[in-house]
């Protein structure tokens, strides 16, 4: 898979304004403050999904009505925020939606994507076999089965980007999650269509580390489970062209404990009353972790979404430093 390039990465743009606007970059004193350096925040937390997701799915919507227009339905696995993306795309475009989640997933991500016009379904007991499942129903229902990962997708949220870099194009360094790897990758095609240096730093959660081994082998490494309370980053099967693309393209990956994350979303909350869910916190953790060597330093921090059960959240919030 080659990286879109500026020209793809602008139309898509185009065609994501038709319904949202850029997110807010904002730089928030306590969050500075905090860490040491001078850090800004890509807030994809305000998009109408609560997350990055939505650009990927409206850009991959409008690709596939254009290649395939006699299309009926669309069927996608998630943990929730890819689903909301894919539910609100298809809704716009008149398609019909299937998503499939597994069991125990998020009860206000679930009622959001009903509420988006999905039919639900669970299946599994994690996303890698939801995601399995996904495909044999495809075949059967013959429904267009949306990737996790994919070209179109990538290109669409790149455009968060291209957003971050034209308005703070010196950044030092990028600090992004990785789910199952299109923002990041979105991340590393702007940079690079800009022809800027930053330095592009995933971030992972210890209890779902695929991708960070995956990056230190340089190929695909499975783990056998995912367990962390970031569910948007609760991968344990990496998609090869993504850890190409990031093996050549992002200068390290981070991996953050579950108090990191934890303690992370608190900060979010007290420093910039955002809520931010276990994913959209990590790129925060990981900055506090290597403080040190990034005091000073010029850094973007992608928010990448607030989607967090209240009861989850509360148990958070609630809990000390």
């Amino acid at each position: 898979m080659t990286l879109p390039r500026l020209d793809e990465i602008k139309n898509a743009a185009a065609l994501v304004y038709r319904t949202i606007s850029p997110t807010p970059l904002i730089r928030w004193p306590l969050v500075c403050e905090r860490t040491g350096a001078e850090v800004w925040i890509k807030h994809e937390n305000h998009s109408p999904v609560g997350a990055f997701k939505l650009r990927g799915g409206l850009v991959y919507m409008d690709t596939l009505r254009r290649t395939e227009p006699n299309i009926s339905g669309v069927i996608a696995a998630t943990r929730g925020n890819h689903g909301q993306s894919i539910a609100f795309a298809a809704a716009r475009s008149g398609l019909r939606s299937v998503i499939v989640v597994p069991y125990g997933n998020s009860r206000e991500k679930n009622a959001a994507m009903r509420a988006l016009g999905a039919e639900l379904r669970e299946f599994g007991s994690d996303f890698q076999e939801a995601y399995e499942e996904t495909t044999r129903m495809a075949e059967a229902e013959r429904l267009h089965m949306i990737p996790s990962f994919d070209r179109v997708l990538v290109c669409g949220v790149a455009t968060y980007a291209l957003e971050l870099f034209e308005t703070a194009p010196d950044l030092d360094a990028v600090y992004v999650p990785i789910g199952m790897g299109s923002g990041i990758c979105g991340v590393i095609a702007a940079r690079d269509a800009l022809g800027l240096k930053t330095k592009i730093v995933g971030v992972v959660a210890a209890g779902a580390p695929a991708y960070a081994q995956s990056f230190a082998a340089g190929r695909v490494v499975p783990t056998g489970t995912a367990d962390t309370v970031a569910d948007g980053m609760a991968c344990r099967t990496p998609d090869a062209d993504a850890v190409r693309i990031i093996h050549q393209g992002a200068e390290r990956i981070v991996i953050v404990s579950e108090d990191e994350i934890r303690s992370a979303m608190r900060y979010l909350f007290s420093d910039t009353h955002n809520t931010a869910e276990g994913a959209g916190a990590s790129a925060l953790a990981a900055l506090l972790q290597e403080s040190q060597s990034m005091r000073n330093r010029r850094v973007g921090l992608i928010l990448t979404g607030g989607n967090v059960d209240r009861d989850v959240f509360a148990r958070i919030l609630a809990e000390h430093d």
